[in-house]
């Protein structure tokens, strides 16, 4: 999804792209303009060779060994390198960056045991809720520990909190911060991201700045040099952060392009540039459909789409990325939709929805679509 993310926002910004990736099917190698397929951790000097033209370099992955090879072949040249590993070694530990968050102060759900249950039990250097367990009893917990551990991982126990899930994009440029409009993502009932929302009234205005200034002080105090996003769960009680990621997020980005017209990479190639924002509302939302069946899937479903394509205005879209061909039974697609307002957004997700299941004669599967993004909207969970 990183990779996928990344040529989208590339294409966007009239980048060329050409994507690196061991495997022959990499979904991101149909959106770039050139691929290689290559274990980049068996490459030495080769690797600078073949990063010589690049005006930059970015990771679209969470593989530890090649951000260690890249971080260490890169910064011994000229090739800027959009990354921050030092950054990314404490974000990717949730006991290193709630310790940190603790001592600055920083919003948290309560540690276990300082609060009831249920409490949420995951891995520490886990992500997209992949050994994540909501446990309501001590049994459930030491259960959920102890597959934690048998993963290898260290888990990390806080209070269950509700909410709306919202994100904020920050890119540190050394001397200066920069944050951008919140996103709130909606889970699924297996706690995967089914669809991203931009807006800038996702949070009150009293919020909206105390999450920023909770997230550029995140940022000073790991002296961020590249993007980071971090996450938090509007409780009735206030904002509770219960992450922070020192990488590419998927589908925050281009929720965020959508709305506003900022696009991530371009702001981090080009950090002067200043180009006009608009204030609108977008959605980013996944689906997949299977015979006469339309479901809304999270990005771990959609993750599996293979030979992706951009096809703007398909079923009334604003834009999708998608496998699909005409007359096809079984494809996924990721819509992008905006509009100036969130009635007008609304109307124009559901009949997008209606054109899709109209055109494709397939049935709208209970709980999900529209409802479901209605539903989760209000009913975020303290999961990353």
């Amino acid at each position: 999804m990183q990779g996928i993310e990344a040529t989208y926002l590339a294409k966007k910004a009239g980048f060329e792209t050409v994507v690196v990736d061991k495997r022959n099917d990499a979904p991101a190698f149909s959106l770039s303009d050139g691929h290689i397929s290559i274990d980049l951790t068996e490459q030495g000097s080769d690797m600078i060779r073949m990063f010589r033209d690049c005006d930059a370099v970015l990771p679209a992955c969470e593989d530890i060994n090649l951000l260690y090879r890249l971080n260490e072949v890169l910064s011994r040249s000229e090739i800027p390198f959009l990354f921050d590993m030092d950054s990314y070694m404490i974000s990717s530990s949730k006991s290193a960056s709630n310790r940190l968050m603790e001592v600055i102060g920083v919003p948290m759900p309560k540690k276990w045991q300082n609060c009831r249950y249920p409490v949420i039990v995951k891995p520490s250097s886990g992500s997209r809720g992949i050994g994540t367990t909501v446990a309501h009893s001590k049994n459930d917990v030491d259960g959920a520990v102890n597959k934690i551990l048998r993963m290898g991982d260290e888990p990390v126990i806080q209070e269950f909190v509700t909410g709306k899930n919202v994100s904020k994009c920050i890119i540190g440029y050394g001397n200066r911060i920069r944050s951008f409009t919140t996103t709130e993502s909606i889970p699924g009932p297996d706690h995967d991201c089914i669809a991203v929302r931009c807006s800038p009234n996702i949070l009150s205005e009293e919020r909206e700045e105390e999450f920023r200034k909770i997230s550029e002080r995140l940022a000073e105090s790991i002296d961020l040099i590249s993007l980071m996003d971090v996450e938090a769960i509007d409780t009735a009680d206030g904002l509770k952060v219960i992450e922070m990621d020192a990488r590419l997020p998927a589908q925050t980005p281009t929720a965020l392009l959508s709305a506003t017209g900022v696009n991530i990479l371009e702001e981090m190639i080009c950090p002067n540039l200043r180009k006009k924002t608009a204030a609108k509302v977008s959605s980013y939302e996944f689906f997949l459909i299977d015979g006469n069946r339309m479901t809304a899937c999270g990005e771990m479903e959609f993750g599996n789409i293979r030979n992706p394509k951009t096809v703007p205005g398909l079923f009334g879209s604003d834009e999708m990325i998608t496998d699909y061909v005409p007359g096809a039974r079984s494809w996924r697609c990721a819509v992008i939709n905006s509009a100036n307002t969130e009635e007008q957004l609304e109307r124009k997700r559901n009949e997008c929805m209606e054109r899709i299941m109209n055109e494709c004669e397939t049935n709208r599967s209970a709980g999900t679509v529209s409802d479901a993004v209605r539903t989760h909207s209000h009913k975020a969970y303290g999961l990353s």
